[in-house]
Formats: C-alpha cells, sequence, structure tokens
C-alpha cells in the first residue's frame, strides 16, 4: 500500500477513535448529570455534537449547560478534524491516481517499435508472459476498470480504455509501434479493432484472434497479417500428440523465447554480415563458428524456404531461422552483437 494511503489510513482512524470517545462522554454524561435515560442521553448528544439546533429533551439546569457548552467545544474541534482528515483522504486518493496515470502514460510515450496487446484475458495473459521473457516492451489496452488492479499487481504498462476508440489506441502509442496484437474475446471487436489499427499505422505488423473460422478473411481483409484460431490450433496440436507424439513433443521442449533456454532465433542475415564476402549460408559457417544449424531461410518478400541449401544466397532484408542449444544460441548472439 502506498505510504501515503497508510498514514492517512492511520489519521482516520484515530479521528473516529476520538468521535466515539467524544460521543460515550456525551452520554454517560447526560446520564450521570441530568439524569437521562439512554436514548434521550444519545440524542442530546448528537443533536450538541452535530449543532442542528433542535430544543432539549427536558429543561436543562445550570450543570447540565455547562457541561453542554464543553461538549459542544469539543465536539466542534473534533467532527472539523474528522471532517478535514476524511476529505483530506478522498483528495489525495484521487491525486495519487492521478499521478500513477500520468506517470503509466510519460512511460508508454517514450515507447517506439513497441507491441500492443488489446484485451487481458486469457491469451492477452499469455501474450504478456511471452513478450516480457523476451524483454519487448509491450501496452496491454483494457477496458474492463475492474482489470486495473490486476495490471498493476502485474506491473504491466497499461490503458485502460475501449480499443475500439482511436484516442485509446494513440494513447497506447498505435502511430509507433511495430507489433500489433487484438486477443478480445469478441470477432466483431477485433475486427473493428483491427480496421481502426491499420488506417492509423499502415506499416505496423497485426495478429488478429478469431473465434470462428468465418472471420478469418475478413480479418485478413480489415488489415491482419495474421489470424489465429486458438481452438483450431489447439485441436490440431492435441490430435499431433496422437498422430505424431513423438515429433509433437520433441517440437514442445523447443523454446523459442527466454533469457537463457533458447533453442530457436529468426536472425535478420545483415546482424550477421561481418565483411562484403558473405553471400551464401556456406559463408556465414555459422556451425563451426557457434554450433547452430540454419534450418530455415525468410526472403525479402516474406517467403519460406525449409531447410535451404548452402549455396542459397542471402538476400538484403531476408532472414534465418537457427537451431541449436541454448549455449549455442548464446554464442551466436555474443559473436554478432545481437541482443
Amino acid at each position: 500500500m502506498n505510504p501515503i494511503i497508510r498514514f492517512f489510513r492511520t489519521k482516520i482512524y484515530t479521528a473516529v477513535f476520538l468521535l466515539v470517545v467524544i460521543m460515550l462522554i456525551g452520554v454517560i454524561g447526560y446520564i450521570m448529570i441530568s439524569g437521562y435515560t439512554w436514548i434521550d442521553a444519545l440524542y442530546m448528544t448528537v443533536i450538541t455534537m452535530t449543532t442542528v439546533g433542535f430544543g432539549e429533551v427536558v429543561p436543562l439546569d445550570d450543570e447540565s449547560k455547562i457541561f453542554t457548552i464543553f461538549l459542544i467545544l469539543a465536539s466542534v474541534v473534533i467532527v472539523g478534524y474528522a471532517l478535514s482528515i476524511i476529505t483530506e483522504y478522498i483528495l489525495s486518493k484521487d491525486h495519487i491516481e492521478e499521478l500513477k496515470h500520468k506517470k503509466m502514460q510519460k512511460k508508454i510515450d517514450d515507447f517506439k517499435n513497441h507491441v500492443i496487446v488489446c484485451g487481458y484475458g486469457r491469451n492477452g495473459k499469455q501474450t504478456v508472459r511471452k513478450l516480457s521473457a523476451h524483454n519487448r516492451s509491450f501496452v496491454v489496452v483494457e477496458k474492463n476498470k475492474e482489470m486495473e488492479e490486476r495490471l498493476q499487481l502485474d506491473n504491466v504498462p497499461y490503458v485502460i480504455g475501449n480499443a475500439n476508440e482511436d484516442d485509446v489506441l494513440l494513447q497506447a502509442g498505435v502511430d509507433r509501434a511495430s507489433n500489433f496484437i487484438s486477443a478480445l474475446p469478441s470477432d466483431a471487436d477485433n475486427l473493428f479493432v483491427v480496421l481502426s489499427a491499420r488506417q492509423m499505422n499502415k506499416n505496423i505488423n497485426i495478429i488478429s484472434r478469431a473465434s470462428q473460422e468465418s472471420s478469418y478473411d475478413k480479418l485478413k481483409f480489415a488489415g491482419a497479417n495474421n489470424v489465429i484460431l486458438p481452438d483450431k490450433i489447439g485441436g490440431d496440436h492435441m490430435a499431433s500428440l496422437v498422430v505424431v507424439p513423438g515429433l509433437m513433443e520433441f517440437i514442445d521442449n523447443l523454446s523459442i523465447v527466454g533469457k537463457s533456454n533458447i533453442n530457436i532465433e529468426e536472425v535478420a542475415v545483415e546482424k550477421l554480415y561481418k565483411n562484403n564476402g558473405i553471400r551464401t549460408i556456406r559463408d556465414l559457417d555459422l556451425r563451426k563458428k557457434t554450433g547452430c544449424t540454419v534450418i530455415g531461410y525468410k526472403d525479402e518478400k516474406g517467403e519460406y524456404t525449409v531447410n535451404p541449401e548452402a549455396d542459397l544466397e542471402l538476400a538484403a532484408n531476408s532472414k534465418i531461422i537457427i537451431l541449436g542449444k541454448p549455449e549455442q544460441v548464446e554464442a551466436l548472439n555474443s559473436e554478432y552483437n545481437i541482443e
């Protein structure tokens, strides 16, 4: 808990304690001095403390009047103190939340080439875990205000708002982001969000979730680069565990994100150039230098070649996919200063 809020809560407890004490003094005093019943004593105490100006239950004698004067003066001080503390606590809490949001927005405003994740449900949370493991900057856009505390506990940069609204996407930095993931539960919402994101950033890579296969083509037409059907992927995976269990277990044991256990990585060929003599996969000689094996090649048009030939020429803006033990991948990253 924030120390400022904790401090104010302590003062509130003190104020409530003082209010209870002065009320007990008033009730007991009226019973002993004026001979009131418990109900009459409580009534007199409350109207005296609140200074509402109602008449006395019975006419007061001199001793009761002196006691009432004391009770009024003490009540004015204590009730005023309690009201000021409660008001200050409410205002300070709102102020602290406002400062938190401003600090969060300032952090998001500094992001560039980050990832925007719309929705913090099951798919969104899993996406965030993977991005965190890969040290990627990201922002979560979540409509449900009740999820804010969960986002804060998870230390996730976030924007509370409807992703269908352009202002909310701009707050998340859609114009500066490199990737956009729409993981909303509704295909209709995903369609609208993808369309908005594509209009606001023509170059952003958009990945969308879809529940129905009929939504696939619509999302692609709206501007999504990739459309994922979680149910279809899950079903295919389970069936594969029956048809080719050994192969699937091997694939499941491969790690593509993480800090020290990564097995597969995609690397831009420009990062591997140390001199102008490198033209082919054989020229890279990664197997000898790092122990890694080239298992795939992605050309400048985005087309993949599985198990490429050693004489394959490396084009500009192309990528290679390498496979190796975690220590071999780490050696590759160290050799070529790949972050």
